[in-house]
């Protein structure tokens, strides 16, 4: 789960770091009165969206008057912005951010993030911030430090000393800059948080060391322990597909294909997906019903892969363990009949009471395309998929006729 730059650095400052002064304005009003309400005459505005590379964007705009606060609050919110990381849709940005300029001496960048190949926490910095970071790594890889934490251990002072001569600072911003990355580390480590990072980490022109940007993204399997985090969820700002599946508990990920698929457990859908693309199709989405796949729940998933109005044809690939196949077929069963399902949908069951639950989907003679191995259910929804497209296009083509 992410959050916004702001949310981000109000957690940061209970850690000991500092930040510029701002704060956060819905209309462009608001922003001008958040302007007022912060010391100088430069004030930088931000939208707020999920998403990096805001500035190539023009979503960060430098102003000087109260005017220009108004004019650059009123560009940014309701406008739909498109980064690299958004994708072509881009994210809307709902609200802004008014901070106080900042005089730069020197841009720094730092990360902390969960590094499974070491199953540990590797601290990233370079002495060069305020850029992409994977730009750095290909033009000049020895920029950037890498310290890794043992988790039992925690970061110990010398490896915070350590990255803080890495960022080239001074003796006499050291304690100041360990005091910064301890706070950063136990951000991490107290709130279940898979990644933090400062880009740019920056020192002003009065020595200060401020965090001047910030973004934090936490574990979903740990937002039970972690009400206050939850809570700072934006919706707006994730797929709406998403969003919905996890208010069902389920596990969602939208894909750019147009064969939707719905699975049990996270290994066999990768596996059907795999068998999609080899077939010659692409999938639609990642959906894991789990094990519990009753017909409330599988008509919940129906409904959620239907939801993507791109579907051609849908593929139920279950392999019942803990569950059983006439649970599965009766659930399928019930959401075909419940739903109005106007495209093709192939099922494949395999595992326990695998005979009743073919038995179920034949005995209801509803329009379900059966297979028995993964790449025969993969070879015929991408078949179907293709009968779909012919026809529409041949629509198309009639109506030019006409």
């Amino acid at each position: 789960m992410d959050i916004h730059e702001y949310q981000a650095k109000e957690i940061l400052t209970k850690y000991g770091v500092k930040i510029a002064e701002g704060g956060l304005a819905y209309s462009a009003e608001e922003s001008v009165q958040r302007a007022r309400e912060i010391d100088g005459n430069v004030w930088v505005v931000k939208a707020q969206i999920h998403s990096g590379a805001r500035g190539k964007a023009g979503g960060i705009k430098v102003c000087k008057t109260h005017d220009e606060v108004k004019a650059a609050a009123e560009e940014l919110l309701g406008k739909q912005l498109v980064t690299h990381q958004t994708g072509p849709m881009g994210k809307v940005c709902s609200r802004v951010y008014v901070e106080a300029g900042t005089q730069i001496v020197k841009e720094m960048y730092l990360c902390f993030l969960i590094d499974r190949s070491s199953e540990g926490i590797v601290m990233v910095g370079s002495a060069q911030g305020g850029m992409e970071i994977e730009e750095l790594a290909e033009t000049d890889p020895d920029a950037i430090k890498k310290i890794y934490i043992e988790p039992a251990v925690g970061l110990q002072d010398f490896q915070a000393r350590e990255m803080a001569f890495a960022l080239g600072l001074e003796a006499t911003q050291l304690s100041h800059a360990v005091k910064t990355i301890r706070g950063c580390y136990r951000a991490l480590r107290d709130l279940d948080a898979n990644m933090l990072e400062i880009n740019p980490l920056v020192i002003t022109g009065n020595g200060e060391l401020i965090a001047l940007d910030a973004k934090l993204s936490f574990d979903d399997n740990a937002l039970f322990r972690r009400h206050e985090i939850a809570e700072l969820r934006d919706k707006t700002q994730g797929d709406p597909r998403e969003m919905a599946a996890t208010d069902h508990g389920l596990s969602y990920i939208g894909l750019n294909g147009d064969i939707g698929c719905m699975i049990n457990g996270a290994g066999l859908a990768m596996a059907t997906m795999d068998m999609i693309k080899l077939a010659g199709g692409e999938p639609a989405n990642f959906l894991d019903v789990g094990g519990g796949a009753s017909a409330d729940r599988t008509e919940k998933a129906f409904r959620l892969v239907l939801a993507d109005k791109g579907v051609k044809a849908i593929l139920v690939n279950i392999f019942a363990g803990i569950n059983r196949c006439d649970w599965i077929a009766e659930g399928v069963v019930h959401a075909v009949k419940n739903i109005d399902i106007k495209v093709p949908l192939v099922v494949r069951l395999s595992g326990t009471n695998v005979e009743e639950g073919q038995r179920i989907i034949a005995e209801s003679r509803l329009p379900i395309i059966t297979a028995g191995t993964l790449a025969e259910a993969a070879g015929k929804v991408v078949r179907a998929r293709n009968e779909v497209i012919a026809k529409e296009c041949e629509g198309k083509t009639n109506g030019d006729l006409d």
